[in-house]
């Protein structure tokens, strides 16, 4: 009887409440969503312990002329891999980035571990995050893992790239996230400027 109750309270509540007052209460729990994503992430990176400041408006200018700029800049990744989270396609940019740290490697023993990992990551069938690659690209990558090289992954982080490139990266753009940001980045140079 009392869940009964409760239940009837809420109904009671919800209908009370606009529409409105709803869809801005969706976008205030996004927004704080988002907000601590990117800074759970910035606090849990791989790199170095180092403060990391939030992007100027300049910075953020400069992540809308092309991806390569966005990727540049560590928040600039992070704010793209939490966008991605939110799109259900990450596996593309962990794939990439796991890649550019393949790139780096120095021991041949590392490599040959560290290239079976990634194929098993993201690269077999009906792996955990697996990439969109055409058979040829797939084959090819297998064919590699006997003798790996620092280039084996070379063509399906290309077609990984064109594909946040020309899909994700746009999306990003017109994203709530990176408007978002942009109306932060505003708002603080506007209040530096006032001081």
């Amino acid at each position: 009887m009392r869940e009964a109750t409760v239940c009837l309270r809420e109904m009671a509540c919800v209908m009370c409440i606009n529409s409105s007052d709803i869809h801005m209460d969706k976008n205030a729990n996004k927004n704080r969503n988002w907000r601590t994503r990117i800074s759970y992430l910035l606090k849990n990176s791989t790199s170095p312990r180092k403060r990391y400041t939030k992007p100027t408006v300049d910075e953020l200018d400069q992540w809308a002329q092309s991806l390569d700029k966005l990727l540049s800049s560590r928040y600039g990744t992070i704010a793209f891999q939490v966008f991605l989270k939110s799109e259900f396609c990450e596996e593309n940019l962990e794939f990439w980035l796991a890649c550019e740290d393949f790139q780096q490697l120095k021991s041949s023993n590392k490599l040959a571990s560290r290239a079976r990992s990634i194929y098993e990551e993201f690269i077999k069938c009906e792996s955990p995050k697996e990439v969109n690659l055409d058979f040829y690209t797939r084959d090819a990558i297998e064919q590699s893992l006997h003798i790996p090289s620092l280039s084996c992954f070379l063509a399906a982080q290309t077609k990984v790239y064109g594909l946040m490139e020309n899909n994700c990266y746009p999306r990003f753009l017109l994203s709530s996230l990176y408007s978002d940001l942009r109306t932060e980045a505003r708002q603080r140079d506007r209040s530096l400027k006032a001081q």
